[in-house]
C-alpha cells in the first residue's frame, strides 16, 4: 500500500490529511465490502498488480478483464489463484482478488500472471452495445438478456453522469477507470451513493462510453465498482467500464445483489 509522497492530501473541503491509499496486499479489503467503509482514500481491494516496466504494464492493464483467472507463479502463495476485479487510471493498476490465506502468505514482489480473456469481445445479438473489460465467463455469470435487441442487465445502483468526476477526458476505456463524485449530499442520499460497495454493477445514466467517457442524454453505460472513496475534488469509487450503449439499447434492473461478490462466491 502507497502512502502519498508528499505526505499530506487535502480533501474537497481544505483539511489535510493522511490515510492509506492505493496499492499493496490488503486482505481485510474485498469485493462486497463497502466502497465508504475504512479510512482510506481510493483504496484498492485485495491485490494490486502492477508490473515496473511502463510499457509492460500499460499492456497488462489493457488486456486484463474483469472475470479473468490470476495465478501466483513465485513466493509461499505460488499456485494460488484469483480473480481480476477491477482496474484503476492513473496509477494503472490491476485489482485481483484472492482467498484471505492465500493474501496472508503473499509478499510485495511476488509475480501473478494474469489468463487475459476479452479484449475485443463483440455482442453481436446487440450491435448497438458496445463490451469492454469483461471475461466472457463472467458474462454468463452475470445473466445478461436479449429481449426484442436490447440487453438487459441487473445493477446494484444508478449513478447521474453529472456526479462522474477524475477519469473524463480519456479517448479510451480499456484501461483504468473513472469516479463517482459523492460530495452533494443530495444527489447522494438521492440515489444511494454512499451505499455503495466494492464490486458493485451500477448503471451510469446519460454516459456514453463507446470511444471515451462522455456525457450524452439517453446514453447509458454499465461498470463495475473497483475501488473505494476518496476525499480528495473530483474523485470518489472508481467504476471500470464493461458496457455501453450510446443509442440507451440497454435496459436495467436494480438488483442489490448484483456484485463481484455474488457471482465470485466470496464471503
Amino acid at each position: 500500500m502507497v502512502i502519498n509522497t508528499g505526505l499530506y492530501d487535502v480533501s474537497s473541503e481544505g483539511q489535510p490529511f493522511i490515510v492509506p491509499a492505493v496499492g499493496g496486499i490488503v486482505p481485510n479489503v474485498r469485493v462486497g465490502d463497502s466502497a465508504f467503509g475504512f479510512m482510506a482514500d481510493h483504496i484498492e481491494p485485495a491485490v494490486t498488480v502492477k508490473h515496473p516496466e511502463t510499457h509492460q504494464n500499460t499492456t497488462l492493464n489493457v488486456l486484463s478483464c474483469i472475470g479473468n483467472e490470476a495465478v501466483v507463479t513465485s513466493g509461499d502463495a505460488k499456485g494460488e489463484k484469483g480473480r481480476v476485479t477491477g482496474k484503476h487510471g492513473g496509477v494503472e493498476h490491476v485489482m485481483v482478488d484472492f482467498a484471505p490465506e492465500a493474501m496472508r502468505r503473499m509478499t510485495i514482489g511476488d509475480q501473478i500472471t494474469v489468463w487475459s480473456c476479452g479484449l475485443g469481445m463483440r455482442l453481436l445479438d446487440v450491435p448497438n452495445v458496445k463490451i469492454f473489460n469483461l471475461d466472457p465467463d463472467l458474462v454468463q455469470r452475470i445473466g445478461m438478456d436479449v429481449q426484442g435487441g436490447r440487453l438487459r442487465v441487473r445493477v446494484a445502483r444508478i449513478v447521474p453522469a453529472a456526479v462522474m468526476g477524475s477519469g473524463l477526458g480519456r479517448s479510451t476505456v480499456v484501461r483504468g477507470d473513472y469516479d463517482i463524485q459523492t460530495f452533494d449530499d443530495t444527489v447522494a442520499q438521492q440515489y444511494g451513493l454512499r451505499e455503495l460497495r466494492l464490486g458493485d454493477i451500477v448503471a451510469i445514466a446519460d454516459a456514453d462510453n463507446s470511444f471515451g467517457r462522455i456525457y450524452r442524454t439517453g446514453a447509458i453505460s454499465i461498470g463495475i465498482v473497483a475501488h473505494g472513496r476518496s476525499f480528495v475534488a473530483g474523485h470518489g469509487p472508481g467504476v471500470t467500464t464493461i458496457l455501453t450503449s450510446a443509442t440507451g439499447e440497454i435496459d436495467i434492473e436494480v438488483d442489490r445483489d448484483a456484485n463481484l461478490a455474488t457471482y465470485f462466491n466470496v464471503h
